[in-house]
């Protein structure tokens, strides 16, 4: 689950990471309210989206005056932002944090994340912070430090002087760099993040280190363990289908882009070769929908409402695997949720596993427009026809 900075920044302070001063603001009075407590100008006014690129995108400003920060507030709350993280059809911005200006000396790059190659947690950090790290990563790789942290162990004191060393952190920055780095390593694990990300972090001319940004995703998995945490989710941000999809514990990805083909598969590893397949035969996958191994029919019939949710669909494919969920009640349920919905596009059902035959009868006498596949490549030479 991914939140605001303003949210972010929030948990720095419970961590003793320093911040700027600042709030968030959702209308301009609020915004100029906000700066009259900052004590001085300039201000920065900071669009809230779940994105990176805003300040390419026009929806970071600094203001000079209490005026401006009121006018800048004005433009930005309600503009559509467009970043190379958002897509073409940008972000709606309903909402700004209003922050202190700073003297800025320095500008660094500070992650934590896991990796899976090695099962254990690295740190990235990179003297060219403020910059895209992607393309630092690409054109410059000798700038990025990674520090990899055995999750068992925790982080020690010579993982704190490897990063600050490699970053080059002057003398005087030193100690309170490695407290706030040890602060952060903290926050990353308690509260189960999958990323957290500060770019820039930067070194200001009175020696403060401070998170001028900050970038925490949270593995949704973990929820139940933060409630403050869950009351961050913001569903504006959030795909309409997907929202409606996590009512039902449904594990869906909307792909956007030019998909025509619904996918209902059960297990992940399976739904994304489904996937694989569909491009291979020419279609293209408009979606990633696992129901899981223990899909009732309640369970097939929202998939099917979400999927037929998504205009861009002209045909679905039902890849199932039956163990757990036996083929026949499986088919059971396509025909009830195909009945209830009120299908409008031809669907393509695979089956293997228990009660097949069974599940195949089924489908065949149900009178409706349900397509059986022997096997794989049989369905998804199916789907494309029915796309074409």
């Amino acid at each position: 689950m991914k939140i605001h900075e303003y949210q972010a920044k929030e948990l720095f302070r419970k961590y003793n990471v320093p911040v700027p001063q600042g709030g968030v603001a959702f209308d301009a009075e609020e915004a100029k309210s906000t700066a009259r407590t900052l004590g001085g100008f300039p201000v920065v006014v900071k669009a809230q989206i779940h994105a990176g690129g805003r300040g390419k995108g026009g929806g970071v400003k600094l203001a000079k005056s209490l005026e401006e920060v009121g006018t800048l507030a004005n433009e930005i709350i309600g503009m559509t932002l467009v970043t190379h993280q958002t897509g073409p059809e940008g972000r709606l911005v309903k909402k700004v944090l209003v922050e202190q200006g700073l003297n800025i000396v320095k500008e660094l790059y500070l992650s934590i994340l896991p990796d899976r190659a090695t099962a254990k947690n690295v740190i990235m950090a990179s003297e060219a912070g403020g910059m895209d790290i992607e393309a630092v990563a690409e054109e410059t790789p000798d700038k990025i430090i990674k520090v990899y942290i055995n999750p068992l162990l925790g982080i020690r004191d010579y993982h704190l002087r490897e990063v600050a060393y490699g970053l080059k952190i002057p003398e005087p920055v030193l100690k309170s760099f490695q407290a706030m780095l040890k602060n952060l390593y903290s926050l990353f694990v308690d509260y189960d993040c999958s990323l957290l990300e500060i770019n820039p972090l930067v070194l200001t001319a009175d020696n403060a280190v401070l998170a001028l940004d900050g970038k925490i995703d949270i593995d949704g998995n973990a929820l139940y363990r933060h409630k403050d945490a869950a009351a961050y989710r913001d569903i504006d941000e959030e795909d309409p289908l997907e929202v409606e999809a996590s009512k039902y514990h449904l594990n869906y990805i909307n792909l956007g882009g030019n998909g025509n083909v619904g996918n209902m598969v059960n297990g992940a590893g399976l739904a994304m070769a489904t996937m694989d397949i569909i491009k291979q035969a020419g279609a293209e996958p408009a979606n990633f929908l696992d129901v899981g191994g223990g899909a009732n029919a309640e369970m097939v019939e929202n998939g099917f409402r979400i999927l037929l949710s998504d205009p861009h669909v002209k045909a679905i494919l039902i890849n199932i695997f039956g163990g757990i969920l036996r083929c026949d009640v499986l088919a059971t349920g396509v025909v009830q949720a195909a009945i209830k919905v009120g299908l409008s596009v031809p669907v393509v059902v695979r089956m293997e596993g228990t009660n097949v035959e069974e599940g195949r009868r089924i489908l065949a006498a149900s009178n409706l427009n349900l397509i059986t596949a022997l096997d794989l490549k049989d369905a998804a030479q199916k789907i494309a026809q029915c796309v074409q």
